[in-house]
């Protein structure tokens, strides 16, 4: 998310002082009214990791979006598909009338593979299945393996932060608790006032919720709590994602942060 321009503070973009005067690629790269897919990001991030081995420098691709990743380090294929506007309209209100529950059960029908990674309330997620199979006739799994025999272009390592879950759950509230007091609220109501339409923007973590809020559909207690919720699941299918990769190779996320706060003491 940290591609969407004016979107800073939900996405907990680096400031200058953080980046150390060290390059950072593909933020502030699109609009929010703009879409932006997987396979558009896949395009700018091998443009980006080209670039940087140009200059004989180790590309870092840091985020938690399983997918995204797997796009790059498997060559996983995910076409672009055109966007349907008539077809999503009507997704849209299939699940207003009948509820996310039974696209759900539609999409499960269609991809029991993809779907069991996918919580029942990500309506995102549950509606790209369904639009992939309309579009294309073949389930996103089935796209999945068959871009997977081609061979990668990079020799990578993946690595991931292991917490204690209540520790983990402890700093993501914490993390929310900040991003309110930073003036998450008021960000989005500029970002709703500069633009009129969010084809996949305000499905962030945090600005969906608040927008929310700010359409009365929910108090300010009941967002802050949403979104803390909201976190510690995607938080939860995080660490399943990266589980099922045998190749991941898990650090403790405690340790990390003593050792940073030691070199930096210790200058």
């Amino acid at each position: 998310m940290q591609i969407y321009k004016d979107m800073d503070i939900g996405t907990a973009k680096p400031t200058v002082e953080e980046m150390q005067g060290i390059k950072h690629y593909l933020i502030d790269i699109v609009n929010p009214d703009e879409r932006f897919s997987v396979a558009d990001f896949k395009k700018e991030a091998k443009k980006a990791i080209k670039e940087i081995l140009k200059k004989g420098k180790t590309p870092i691709i840091v985020g938690g979006t399983g997918l995204y990743v797997d796009s790059l380090i498997y060559e996983i294929e995910y076409q672009d598909i055109e966007f349907d506007e008539k077809y999503r309209n009507y997704l849209e209100e299939k699940t207003k009338t009948e509820g996310l529950e039974k696209l759900y059960e539609k999409a499960k029908m269609i991809d029991p593979t993809a779907i069991e990674k996918i919580s029942k309330n990500d309506k995102k997620r549950i509606l790209r299945i369904l639009e992939i199979y309309h579009a294309t006739g073949k389930n996103k799994t089935e796209q999945e393996r068959l871009s997977r025999s081609k061979p990668v272009e990079y020799d990578y390592k993946v690595y991931a932060l292991k917490w204690d879950r209540e520790k983990l759950y402890e700093r993501i509230n914490k993390r929310v608790d900040i991003m309110i007091e930073q003036g998450l609220i008021e960000e989005v109501e500029k970002i709703k006032e500069k633009y009129s339409k969010f084809p996949t923007a305000m499905q962030g973590l945090g600005y969906k919720e608040v927008a929310e809020y700010l359409e009365g559909k929910i108090t300010k207690e009941e967002m802050i709590e949403k979104i803390k919720q909201e976190t510690r699941r995607y938080a939860k299918r995080q660490m399943t994602w990266f589980r099922k990769n045998k190749q991941t190779i898990w650090l403790d996320g405690e340790e990390k942060i003593q050792n940073n706060i030691k070199i930096i003491l210790e200058g």
